[in-house]
Order: structure tokens, then C-alpha cells, then sequence
């Protein structure tokens, strides 16, 4: 086993909520910006036959469908273990420094027990809110509790079918979750007590979705999906600004929403992929539908926005979900670009314009994002021992691949060699 390179302390990149992190981490859900785009470089560009170097296996993180997040020089992940969700703490090398326990476990045999969030991470305090709503505010490096409570009972929030699935945002002095509670369907709280700074009661449950945060002609809004719209809320005050239907297959609204250049794009099963045109007057702002796309309907795998044109899988090709196919649109028309395989539905990433991809049966793929087609430079499977579908989203960060299935955490040297 060799030991993981130090994270270099050369670049810092600013965070989306305001604060500074490390080049090398990937302290949330989808990364610094959350767009899951890495900003790693120095990487393979293709892989030696059977996958790159496994470094380590980690099986001490109990189980689910959290992916990691690494922040000072810690890794951070979440799971089933004996009824209780643990949050577990890894350093670089994979030896657990900490375990807490953060109220009971989503243990639905029907549905998809495991934990679904992902922790993050800011300033050495780690954040993570459970699939059944204990929110828990922890020293990063002892994983004592500094405070927490339970956003359901608190807001007056009714759970949803598979559980609460957000990864919680930072947004400068506030953390921000989404209760779908009748005392608050969106909320503030201040990240250092947990005290309620602004409420905003968007008439929905909540959504799968994890939120964003975006700032245009001075006004900065809080943007989200809902159990059936899509929402967006004043970051400073907590007002209503727009809310738009947007009724998914089984209320399956999941991804994290994109902006750029104006613009917002989601994409949910059955339901497509629209992209609305946001226009801020002063303190009040709207949306305009631009586009819509039957053409690709995402999951849960997430989609990226890259040199002009989106990438993710879909499932309207085939109801038959393992085998939906990979499709690239494109961003100003949304007209479609291929459609292909690939390695099988999944989610994906983005690092060093390379896109890697998971399958949910387990086959990870290097694909080179092209309009023009799909290629899968390399691939490589997993050991096998694992338990339920790969549905956590893989992370590139500090030279590494990380891939998590169930009990497990694999870890794999991707670094180009010099």
C-alpha cells in the first residue's frame, strides 16, 4: 500500500458559499462549485488493462449511498451500521478516526434502506442530515457534536418515499436544508449554533435534490427542487421568488440543479430536461422556460455541463433502466447531439476534461466528452463483495478515484505518472 501524496496547499479556489478551500479538497456534495467539476490536472488519460492501482479498501463506514467528501486532510462518508446512521471519518491512508452515531437508520427493506446525503465540510466542522432528518453539526477532527436537531420535527416535515436524500450548502454565515415542513419548506440556519435565521414555506415536501446557490445582477438566490417544482428563494431573506411546476416520474426529483450564464437547467426522470432564462429585477426575480427535452430524463446519476453541451444518462430510450443510454445535448437549443450506451446508466464526474463514469452494475468508464460521440477510453470493474446498486456519484480529488458500493470504499491511484 502506498501512502496517499500530501494535499498541496499551493491553490486555493473560492467555495461557493464565500469561504476558501484547498484545490485538492472536494469538501461537498458534487465538489467546490458544486457542478461536479474537479479541478484536478495531471491525470491518466487512459488506464492499464484491468483499471488503475487500488490503493486501499475501506469497509468500516457501514452502508449506503453517500458518496465522500475530503476536507482537511480527512475523508468523510455515511452509512447503516446496527441500526444507527454512523458518520465516519478516514484519514488518507483509509484508517478510521471517528465514528458518530446521528440518530436511527433509514432501514426500509422496500425502500432502499442505507443513507442517501453526503457530509460537508467547512473550516474544520463537518455538517450531514440523515435520510430521516437528524441534522448534525460535528468537530471535523474529533467528530464531536456541536449541535444538531431534527429538521422534520422542528419544521413540521412529513418524510418522503425514499427518505431525505439533500447534501447541505453553506452559504456564507448559513447552512441551508430543505424540510419540506408546513414552517418551512427551505431553510437557513446560522452554521455555528444551528439558530433559525429565515424560513420560507414553498407549499411542498421535499425534493431528492441537493441545493445551489447562484448570484446575478446583485441578488443572490438559493435554487432547488421540490417534491413537484423547482424554487427559487432570496439568500438574504428567505422570500418566495418564483416556484415552477415540475412533476417527475414518482415525484423523483433529484439532481442538482445547473446554472450558467444566466440560465438554469434541471433534468428528472419522464419529466425531461428544462432550462429556464432567470431574470432579476432588483429584489425580485423570475424564470422563463427556454427549452425543453424529452430526449434525456436523469435519475439520479447527475448530469455536467461542459464546454457548451450536457452530459448525463437517460431513461427514456428504454424503461428498462440498466440499459438506458448516454446522451449529450446541447446547452443553447437543447437539441439532441448522440446517443449511446456506453457502460450503462450511471453517474459521473468530471475531472481534467475526462468524464467518469459509474455504472449501476458496478463498470467504471474513462469517456472523452465530445458532441460528436461517446468514447470509452478505458474501463475496469470493482472487486466484487459488495451489496445493493453503485449508486453513489464517484469523486476525483488529490490524484485519486474514489468509489463507494455499499460497505465499501475503494480508492485508486489515477495519477499520470511523470
Amino acid at each position: 500500500m502506498k501512502k496517499c501524496a500530501k494535499i498541496s496547499l499551493l491553490l486555493l479556489i473560492p467555495f461557493l458559499g464565500g469561504s476558501m478551500v484547498i484545490a485538492a479538497d472536494w469538501a461537498q456534495f458534487h465538489g467546490p462549485k458544486r457542478d461536479n467539476i474537479s479541478p484536478e490536472t495531471g491525470l491518466l488519460k487512459k488506464w492499464p488493462d484491468g483499471g488503475p492501482k487500488l490503493l486501499w479498501t475501506c469497509r468500516k463506514i457501514g452502508f449506503g449511498y453517500s458518496t465522500v467528501s475530503i476536507g482537511g486532510g480527512l475523508i468523510y462518508t455515511a452509512g447503516n451500521a446496527y441500526g444507527d446512521t454512523i458518520v465516519t471519518a478516514m484519514d488518507l491512508k483509509g484508517e478510521v478516526k471517528w465514528h458518530y452515531k446521528c440518530g436511527p437508520a433509514w432501514t426500509s427493506k422496500r425502500l432502499w434502506p442505507g443513507t442517501r446525503g453526503t457530509p460537508t465540510y467547512e473550516n474544520g466542522r463537518l455538517y450531514f442530515e440523515s435520510p430521516v432528518g437528524d441534522l448534525v453539526c460535528l468537530d471535523a477532527k474529533t467528530g464531536k457534536k456541536i449541535w444538531g436537531m431534527n429538521i422534520l420535527s422542528k419544521f413540521e416535515g412529513k418524510n418522503i418515499r425514499w427518505a431525505l436524500s439533500e447534501s447541505l450548502l453553506i452559504d456564507g454565515d448559513n447552512l441551508i436544508c430543505a424540510p419540506g415542513g408546513s414552517k418551512g419548506g427551505l431553510v437557513a440556519l446560522n452554521k455555528s449554533d444551528g439558530k433559525v435565521v429565515w424560513t420560507c414555506v414553498t407549499g411542498d415536501q421535499a425534493g431528492y435534490a441537493s441545493p445551489i446557490v447562484v448570484e446575478q445582477d446583485g441578488l443572490r438566490i438559493i435554487v432547488t427542487l421540490t417534491l413537484k417544482a423547482m424554487v427559487g428563494v432570496n439568500a438574504k431573506t428567505g422570500k418566495l421568488l418564483w416556484r415552477v411546476d415540475h412533476e417527475s416520474y414518482a415525484d423523483e426529483n433529484v439532481l442538482v440543479p445547473i446554472y450558467h450564464d444566466g440560465h438554469i437547467l434541471v433534468s428528472t426522470i419522464k419529466a425531461g430536461t428544462r432550462k429556464w432564462k432567470l431574470n432579476v429585477k432588483g429584489k425580485t426575480a423570475s424564470v422563463k422556460q427556454v427549452w425543453r427535452s424529452l430526449e434525456m430524463d436523469n435519475h439520479h446519476g447527475g448530469i455536467v455541463l461542459l464546454d457548451g453541451y450536457i452530459y448525463g444518462s437517460s431513461c427514456v430510450y428504454n424503461r428498462v433502466r440498466n440499459k438506458c443510454p448516454w446522451i449529450c445535448l446541447d446547452w443553447k437549443t437543447g437539441k439532441k447531439q448522440y446517443v449511446d450506451p456506453g457502460v450503462g446508466k450511471g453517474s459521473l464526474t468530471v475531472a481534467e476534461g475526462m468524464m467518469y463514469i459509474l455504472s449501476k452494475d458496478g463498470t467504471v468508464g474513462l469517456v472523452t466528452p465530445s458532441p460528436k460521440a461517446h468514447t470509452v477510453v478505458s474501463r475496469f470493474n470493482p472487486p466484487k463483495g459488495g451489496m445493493g446498486p453503485w449508486w453513489a456519484h464517484p469523486v476525483v480529488c488529490d490524484g485519486r478515484l474514489y468509489i463507494r458500493h455499499g460497505l465499501n470504499l475503494y480508492v485508486y491511484d489515477i495519477r499520470a505518472k511523470k
